[in-house]
């Protein structure tokens, strides 16, 4: 529901067109921006952007095996910080998602360098 929402009110949209030059600049398609920012947040959202990656790209395309990396190699970072923090009653998460968040940027980032590095472009 909330991919739904921002995607309809185009704050999705203007995220991406936002960083598009960086993406650009880094080799990452514009298309696959919507999932990096979606990805940390809701897992059933970015498989359903990740779905229209492949439906628009391709799946064996650039811009589909991009997003495939991003896909396998981060987590719904939040999602998993209130289960288990929750499961094992930890109040204060400190540096926990500073941390993941860090990790999940990382992930995006080195997605299309290795996706090129290995398929080319």
């Amino acid at each position: 529901m909330a991919v739904t929402m921002l995607s309809a009110s185009g704050a999705l949209d203007l995220f991406s067109s936002f960083l598009a030059p960086v993406a650009k600049f880094l080799g990452i398609p514009a298309n696959v921006l919507p999932l990096a920012l979606i990805k940390p947040i809701s897992g059933s959202g970015a498989t359903a952007l990740l779905t229209q990656i492949f439906g628009e790209s391709g799946p064996d395309s650039f811009a589909g095996r991009v997003a495939s990396v991003m896909a396998g190699s981060t987590e719904t970072t939040f999602y998993c910080i209130a289960v288990y923090y929750g499961a094992a009653q930890i109040q204060k998460t400190r540096h926990t998602i500073p941390a993941a968040l860090v990790a999940d940027l990382t992930a995006f980032l080195v997605a299309g360098l290795v996706v090129r590095a290995f398929f080319g472009t």
